[in-house]
């Protein structure tokens, strides 16, 4: 099978696929961008020889079939509309009822698969809690594992009983009333997969505004899938993966109308 596709009437031999090839395996044979049989398999399938080639002559052998031809300046973003964009995201903790449609979700996600992961390895899948009776549930389980840490050395020992006080007075502080959750779950045996998964989690975040969508970062139940037994049982993760971390997620109730001040900022140069 040929590695790389190239099409030799528009190839301009400049070798800039050689150069950004993250494996340095693309050699010029004959002019002709190639990858020899005994370097195949240090390929890490980033793409970059098929996205940098100004005369987009080559393409990656990997479902060349679904290559998107990127449109003149497509996702080019003023600084000031980036920096509006990213100061006015909020954590949003008020939703109406109303459910994302599976297939608005699907978009999001499929933007957050292009998220940066170590080696390309891409190790992050997703589960989707789209029933919000189960998002109460889940819910319940995290403040039954927070009973458990009442009365202990644990570090949320004494802030746990204000949350479940809310919670037996009908309030929801864990999910806060969110009709969906999602959680990113990386191999148990990946020590680059954590890291990965917060940043593929930060796409879907940053994104998901553009949707008609709000988020929050849902630590309480991140950190209950993590240690609760009962919890880990309910999500059914497939064998030898856990939960990286989990997010709430729903139509936000409220609109941002302003920018927040932050504390001063601060940096070392050296």
């Amino acid at each position: 099978m040929t590695f790389l596709i190239v099409n030799q009437d528009l190839c301009t031999q400049c070798g800039i696929c050689v150069k950004v090839c993250s494996s340095d395996i693309i050699d010029l044979t004959d002019g002709i961008p190639q990858v020899q049989e005994k370097n195949v398999a240090h390929c890490i399938y980033c793409g970059h020889c098929e996205v940098f080639c100004p005369s987009q002559a080559l393409v990656l052998n990997l479902r060349p079939e679904e290559k998107v031809v990127l449109p003149a300046d497509a996702g080019n973003i003023s600084q000031k509309d980036m920096e509006f964009n990213l100061k006015k995201r909020r954590s949003v903790r008020h939703f109406i009822k109303k459910p994302v449609p599976q297939e608005k979700i699907l978009e999001v996600l499929d933007i957050a698969c292009y998220a940066a992961s170590g080696c390309n390895g891409q190790p992050v899948q997703w589960l989707v809690i789209h029933d919000p009776e189960k998002v109460k549930k889940i819910a319940g389980l995290t403040i039954e594992w927070m009973r458990s840490l009442e009365n202990t050395p644990h570090p949320m020992s004494s802030f746990v009983p204000m949350l479940i006080s809310a919670w037996e007075q009908g309030e929801d502080p864990i999910c806060r009333g969110a009709p969906h959750l999602l959680f990113a779950h990386i191999p148990e045996d990946n020590l680059l997969a954590p890291v990965d998964a917060i940043i593929a989690l930060t796409h879907f975040d940053i994104a998901a505004p553009a949707f008609g969508i709000g988020t929050c970062w849902a630590g309480f139940v991140a950190a209950a899938a993590t240690f609760y037994a009962p919890l880990q049982e309910e999500l059914g993760l497939p064998a030898g993966r856990k939960c990286a971390y989990a997010m709430m997620f729903g139509h936000p109730k409220y609109k941002v109308y302003g920018i927040p001040r932050r504390k001063p900022l601060e940096v070392m140069w050296q």
